[in-house]
This record gives structure tokens, C-alpha cells and sequence, in this order.
């Protein structure tokens, strides 16, 4: 986003209402070119409609509603209603609905109608190309064939035609239907009132223009091949764009259908549309979680690779909160429901993507452009081509016709209206299954812009959680006795840096004994007796004042701890100091490897952070980062993005804070850690569900990816009408294989994208490594043990 958008993200007078409309009957990118434009015209409304969502996304005020906005949409000639709520927003409760959507699947009327034109049609053809089948009345067998595709066939186009007619608009329907019923009526003519009809006509096929002399040729294989040709190609298109929606599909089915809510002391089974925010509900083994909630009773792992990706199941207990439509896959869960229905996670992420895929990028919008003026320039362009050919005397009246039918047939738009929306829905649907949410099209773009990445330091490259990093013993000191002795110590302590020497005691060493006379020292540090010892744990200083001094050895590791960035706690008992914890913020196991991805991209680190220089410089020091920006105050980092980009550079930053909202909103391009908060994930333009930066990585490239994709379909597709049109308008190419290479061209385009579906997360970027702590993917790191003299 740019500095101005990052101001409109908190100033914007937003639309009172927003609404998706369904929108029926589009057959082209200039059918939702004009959808648009209508509903644009009424006070107060914004829209975007896009032709393979086949939705318009709506926002409106005043006195507009959404009657209104349907009878708009209904004038221009096409059908709209409000979508039903999805699986999602209705807590995934689908039952039922299985059957009624298979038997509104538009498929299978285009599919009957594609398979019964062909089986017409390939006769037809097959007679036109082959002399030597062409046996006495054949003709006439070509005529008996081919009139149900023309009539029948072909007659979706011959209704849009004639709908688009009575409102003085054009679309490929019209160019369509103007086309077959040319060829037809020209074939009719000449069969009646010609010399085609007579016993024994023959003629030969050519890929290009050479008949002449108009009545004793006739055009069937051209009318049925082309409606068939279409037919296919449009079969083609939805299915392949049924595909290209399958992900975002997915994501909406993964809710569960029921639950077993806790009431009067038993399970009761409900669908988990009726669970409400505060119901207490079970989730046994296997079973996914209804709702978003906070484990209240029971230990277990949770699968959530449907909604982040990653295949290493969490360990949760008491306390953890989990997201619905994830898989208990150990022991019993008691759940409390925080979010259910629309609030849910995976609701969020449901919508998120459809928003994504709704959306228009810059280069799709010059095609939409292109698409709405394209239909009247190609009736013009063949009626000049007629007109030339007639007056130039190439080939006389019947090849003027036929290049003039040329032109009509190759020029449709489709694949222009596909390019973007494919390949959006395709990319974000993979996205979305990789824990990957891109908010819209725009994102693309800056993807392909960026050049540095600003690494917030605390809960992005750090786990945001103080951990152990190193334990240095006195001379004649067993370093795991010491922390051993401070973990039972801090054990009963509620203070971070004691929790987190109590975790590292209790994960080296395993049960940590007992502790009796606790004591919290305010700010200071705690003490206890543990197995008959007095033991200390706190501030150097703390102990100096208790006549426990560090001897010098000590006090050398303390120093370089600090000079290290860590917190140094010493430890001591029997009147004399024995050791050094060092306690810092962990940094993620999978930091330094996602800071070699990122610099891979071309991207150029910057770690950001509110900490000291020396903490900063140690942490970037370990992850490869050159550039650090230190002491920063939450209110500035949105200033030194901003300095960044008045150098000249294309600022992505990676945050997971409240502090860092205002600095992702001011960002080129945010990223939000999806473990991070809601402030800060709604500022991002890229929301990576789980928090292992290497998604980061991820997620560019798929970015870029995608946005390659739309472009080398824009490409193609005015490639294709570029060079096309010209060949079609000189004679260059028979009607039928004109018609035969416009469906295919839509077909390549739907094609293309679908390879967004094979994207692949760089090796170990899909959480198939080794198992993990911790809700963002990273644990403690394993603590160092020094001595400063022999080990006894």
C-alpha cells in the first residue's frame, strides 16, 4: 500500500451497506464490463463484477437498496440475487443442500447440449472436408443434421443476442449468433434458391478463403461446427473454473456438522449452527472442533494443516485456544466456544479470499476496458471487411461473406475476461490451503515491486516468549544441579524470566523437586528451600546484597551475556553465588532460514525493533540480517518505513503487533503473522495464518507467481485477437477453425491458471520437519551449558 492508502485505511467515511450479488446470464467479460457500468451509474454505489466468480461485489448508501440494485441488473438483461450465507457463516451445516445443488448444477444442461451438437455437427464436418464422402444429397443430409445445432444448439446466444438486441446492446452472444445464423442463411439460400441444392454438388475444404461464386456453396459445417466449437469451449471454461474455485469450496466444507454440547451434566448432539458463544462442548478423538474456543478440561494434539498448513500437530491442554474446523487427534477436549458461525477463523479466511477473488488487478481493469468496446469495433470491422471485399472483387460475394463471418467468429472477448479472475481465484484458493490469505488483487502488484523487507523483531523473527539460551557454572559446580535448584525455585514463580528457567530446568533435567518457603523479592528475584538448600535466584546485584558476590568468572559470563543481548540471573546457595542463567527471547528455529529465502527474492532485511542495540545486533547477527533499526518506540516504526521508502525503496514489512499496524498500513506491501493480533492482521495485505516466517517467503513467491500467470494470459489473449483478427479480416482463415481457435483460446487461458494448483512451498516450509513447540511453530532453544572452571 502506498503512504496515501495507508492514511485512507483509517479515515475512509466507508459505505453504509455491502452486498454480493449473484449474477445470471453473463457469457463474457463485456457482459460483466456492462453489468458494472450500470450499477456504478445509481448515486452512491460501488461495484466491481466479475465475469468467473460470476458475482458483483457492491457497496452502496442512501436511499439505494438492494431491490433497487437487483431491478439495475435486471434491466441491463441479466439475473441477480443475494448469495445464500455460506457453509462458513452458517457454522458449516450443509446438510441437505447436496441434492438441490446438483440439481441446479448448470453443467449438466451445457453438458447435454455440447455432446448432442457435437454428435450432429462431426457428420457434418466430416462431409464438408472429405470430397470423396460427399455422396448425391449430401447436402441436404448436412442440412438435416446441422439445423438442430443452429436452432437448438446455439440457441443460449440466439437469446442473449436478441435480449442484448431489444437494449441496443452487443456482446459475444451477438457476435455469435450473427455469425451461425449468417453461415445458415446463406447455406439456405443457396440450397432453395441456388444451384447447391442440385444432384451431385461437391466442393472442397481449405483452411483458407478460396470459394467463389456464392450460390453454389453452402456453409452448414460452418454454422453447426462453430456452435459446437463454442459449446465446448464454454463446457471447458466452467468446468475448468468450477476447478479453479475448488480450494475456496474446500475451506467452506471443512466446518463441522455437528456437536456434542455439555448441558444437565450430558452430551446433547446439535448442528453446530445452533452452538452459541459460551456453550461448553465436547470434541472427541478424530473429531473436528465445532467452533473457535479455550480448551477448559483435557490434553491433546491438534491437526491444523487445513487452516495453516502445517502437518505437525499442537499440543494443547487448559488454557489453549483452538480454531474450528481443526482435528482433535489425541485424547477427549472440553471446549468453550468463543466464536462461532461468521466469526469463526475459518469463516474469516473463507472471506477473506472470496474478497481477494472479487477483486480486480490494474492490468485486468485495461482489459475490462478493452472487452467493453470490443463487441461494436469487431460488427464494424466485419462489415468493413465485407464492404472491402465486395468493392476490391477478391473472390466475389461468397468469400467477402466468408471473411466477414471470419471476423464475427474470432473475435471473442472470453479470454481477455478470464485471464485475471482465473488465475485470482486459483492462486488464492492455493494460498488460502497453504495458510497463505491475500486480500486482493492490488497485492499482486506490489509483490512484483518490492525490494526491501522490514522484519519486526518480537513475535516475527523472535518467538515474543523468554526462553533459556545458556547456563555457566562455577568452578567445582555441576551446571544441571544449578538449574535444577533455580527451575524448582522459579517454578512457583509468576514472573516471564522465571517461568521461562523453570521451563528450560524441567525440560533438561525432567520433575523438578519441591520448594518450601517461597519468597518473591520485589523485582528482584525469588528464593526457596529446595532439598534442605537456601537458594537464591535474581539480580546479581540481589545476591551481592545477600554476601553472594560473583567471583570474577562469573562476572565475566554475566557481562557477555548482557553484551549478548540476554538477561543474566544468577543463582546461589550455601552463602555463595554457583552460576549464570541466561534468559532472551528465542529467537525461531526457522528464522535465519526464511531470511535466506526472503534475500533470494532480491529482497534486502531490515530488522526493526523497540529493543537495545546490543539485543538487536545479536539477534540479527544469528539470522544473517546486515541493516538493523534499533530503540525504536511503537509510535515510530510507521516513520522509519516511511524513511524508507523516501529513500527510493519498495517497503514490505512483516509484523505480528498492535504497535505494528500503522507501520503495515504505511508498507508497500504488509505482511501480518496470522498469530499475531486482529489490529494488526486487518492493516496487513498478507495474512500468514501460521506464524513461521519462511511462509513469508512462501507467499511472495506465489504472489509473483500468480500475477505472472495473469500476465502471460493477458498476453495471450490479446496476442490472440491481435494477430487473429487481421488474418480472419484477409482470408486467411475458414469461420469454423476461426470458431475452433477462439473457444480454445479461452480454454488455454482457464488452463494456465489451473497450474497455479501444482504451487509448492519451499522444502521444510510445510511444516514436514521435526517437531515444533509452541503455537507459532518454534520452542525454547535447547540451553548452552558453560563452566567457567573443571567440571566436577
Amino acid at each position: 500500500m502506498s503512504s496515501e492508502s495507508a492514511e485512507l485505511t483509517y479515515t475512509p467515511e466507508e459505505p453504509a451497506h455491502r452486498i454480493d450479488l449473484a449474477i445470471g446470464g453473463m457469457t463474457c467479460a463485456s457482459c460483466a464490463n456492462r453489468v458494472e457500468k450500470k450499477l456504478n451509474k445509481l448515486d452512491g454505489v460501488t461495484a466491481e463484477v466479475n465475469y468467473a466468480t460470476e458475482k458483483a461485489r457492491v457497496s452502496y448508501a442512501g436511499g439505494v437498496t438492494v431491490d433497487d440494485l437487483v431491478a439495475t441488473v435486471e434491466k441491463t438483461g441479466y439475473s441477480a440475487e443475494p448469495p445464500p450465507p455460506s457453509d462458513a457463516e452458517r457454522g458449516g451445516d450443509s446438510g441437505g443442500t447436496a441434492a438441490a445443488d446438483d440439481e441446479r448444477d448448470p453443467l449438466r444442461a451445457l453438458r447435454t447440449r455440447t455432446i448432442v451438437s457435437l454428435l450432429l455437427s462431426a457428420p457434418v464436418i466430416v462431409m464438408a472436408m472429405v470430397p470423396a464422402l460427399q455422396f448425391t444429397y449430401w447436402q441436404w443430409a448436412s442440412l438435416t443434421l446441422a439445423a438442430p445445432v443452429v436452432v437448438w444448439g446455439a440457441l443460449p446466444f440466439h437469446r442473449a443476442a436478441a435480449a442484448n438486441l431489444r437494449l441496443g446492446q452487443a456482446t459475444m452472444d451477438t457476435l455469435v449468433s450473427m455469425g451461425t445464423l449468417a453461415a445458415f442463411g446463406w447455406s439456405l439460400y443457396a440450397l432453395f434458391l441456388g444451384t447447391a441444392g442440385e444432384p451431385g454438388m461437391t466442393h472442397a475444404f481449405t483452411f483458407a478463403i478460396e470459394r467463389g461464386g456464392g450460390a453454389g456453396d453452402v456453409y452448414l459445417e460452418v454454422a453447426a461446427g462453430v456452435t459446437s466449437f463454442i459449446l465446448l469451449g464454454r463446457y471447458f471454461e466452467a468446468r475448468s473454473k468450477r476447478r479453479a474455485g475448488d480450494a475456496l469450496r474446500a475451506l467452506l466444507e471443512l466446518g463441522a456438522k455437528d456437536v456434542a454440547v455439555m448441558r444437565d451434566g450430558g452430551e446433547e448432539r446439535i448442528p453446530v449452527g445452533e452452538l452459541a458463544a459460551g456453550d461448553l462442548f465436547a470434541v472427541r478423538p478424530g473429531e473436528k472442533i465445532a467452533a473457535d474456543g479455550r480448551v477448559e478440561d483435557g490434553t491433546s494434539a491438534v491437526d491444523r494443516s487445513m487452516l495453516t498448513g502445517e502437518s505437525v500437530p499442537e499440543e494443547v491442554g487448559p488454557g489453549s485456544e483452538v480454531a474450528g474446523a481443526t482435528v482433535n487427534a489425541g485424547g477427549r477436549l472440553l471446549v468453550r466456544a468463543t466464536r462461532v458461525g461468521s466469526d469463526t477463523q475459518l469463516a474469516q479466511m473463507a472471506r477473506l479470499v472470496e474478497e481477494a477473488q472479487s477483486g480486480k488487478a490494474e492490468v485486468q481493469r485495461l482489459a475490462d476496458r478493452v472487452s467493453g468496446v470490443f463487441v461494436p469495433i469487431v460488427i464494424v470491422l466485419a462489415a468493413a471487411t465485407l464492404g472491402v471485399w465486395l468493392a476490391a472483387g477478391i473472390g466475389g460475394v461468397a468469400a467477402a461473406f466468408t471473411a466477414a463471418v471470419a471476423v464475427l467468429i474470432i473475435a471473442c472477448p472470453c479470454a481477455l475476461g478470464l485471464a485475471t479472475p482465473t488465475a485470482l481465484l486459483v492462486g488464492t484458493g492455493r494460498g488460502a490451503q497453504l495458510g497463505i490469505l491475500i486480500k486482493g488483487p492490488e497485492v499482486l502488484e506490489q509483490t512484483r515491486r518490492v525490494d526491501t523487507v522490514v522484519l519486526d523483531k518480537t513475535g516475527t523473527v523472535t518467538t515474543g516468549r523468554m526462553a533459556l539460551a545458556g547456563v555457566t557454572a562455577a568452578a567445582g559446580v555441576d551446571a544441571a544441579e544449578a538449574l535444577r535448584l533455580a527451575g524448582a525455585v522459579e517454578d512457583a514463580s509468576e514472573h516471564p524470566i522465571g517461568r521461562a528457567v523453570a521451563a528450560g530446568a524441567l525440560q533438561r533435567g525432567g520433575e523438578l523437586p519441591g520448594v518450601e518457603g517461597f519468597a518473591a523479592i520485589g523485582g528482584s528475584g525469588v528464593e526457596g528451600e529446595v532439598e534442605g538448600r537456601r537458594v537464591l535466584v535474581g539480580r546479581p546485584a540481589l545476591l551481592a546484597e545477600r554476601g553472594m558476590a560473583l567471583p570474577e568468572e562469573l562476572e565475566r559470563a554475566a557481562e557477555e551475556e548482557r553484551r549478548d543481548g540476554r538477561t543474566a540471573v544468577a543463582v546461589g546457595w550455601d552463602g555463595a553465588a554457583r552460576a549464570v542463567l541466561a534468559v532472551a527471547d528465542a529467537l525461531k528455529p526457522t528464522s535465519a532460514e526464511a531470511v535466506s529465502r526472503l534475500r533470494s527474492l532480491g529482497l534486502r532485511p531490515v530488522l526493526l525493533t523497540g529493543d537495545t542495540s546490543g539485543v538487536a545486533e545479536a539477534v540479527a547477527a544469528e539470522v544473517g540480517i546486515d541493516e538493523v533499526v534499533a530503540e525504536v518506540l511503537p509510535e515510530d516504526k510507521v516513520a522509519v518505513v516511511r524513511r524508507l521508502q523516501e529513500e527510493g525503496r519498495s517497503v514490505a514489512m512483516v509484523g505480528d503487533g498492535v504497535n505494528d499496524a500503522a507501520a503495515l498500513a504505511q508498507a508497500d506491501l504488509g505482511l501480518a503473522m496470522g498469530t499475531g493480533t486482529d489490529v494488526a492482521i486487518e492493516a496487513g495485505d498478507l495474512t500468514l495464518v501460521r506464524g513461521d516466517l519462511r511462509v513469508a517467503a512462501d507467499a511472495i513467491r506465489l504472489s509473483r507467481r500468480t500475477l505472472a500467470t495473469i500476465r502471460g494470459n493477458l498476453f495471450w489473449a490479446f496476442g490472440y485477437n491481435v494477430l487473429a483478427l487481421p488474418l480472419a479480416a484477409a482470408g486467411m482463415l475458414d469461420p469454423m477453425i476461426a470458431g475452433a481457435a477462439m473457444a480454445l483460446s479461452s480454454v488455454f487461458v482457464v488452463s494456465n491458471s489451473l497450474r497455479l494448483r501444482a504451487f509448492r512451498p519451499l522444502a521444510g516450509a510445510g511444516g514436514t520437519g521435526g517437531r515444533e513447540s509452541g503455537a507459532d511453530g518454534a520452542g525454547p532453544s535447547p540451553a548452552r551449558e558453560r563452566r567457567a572452571g573443571p567440571a566436577r
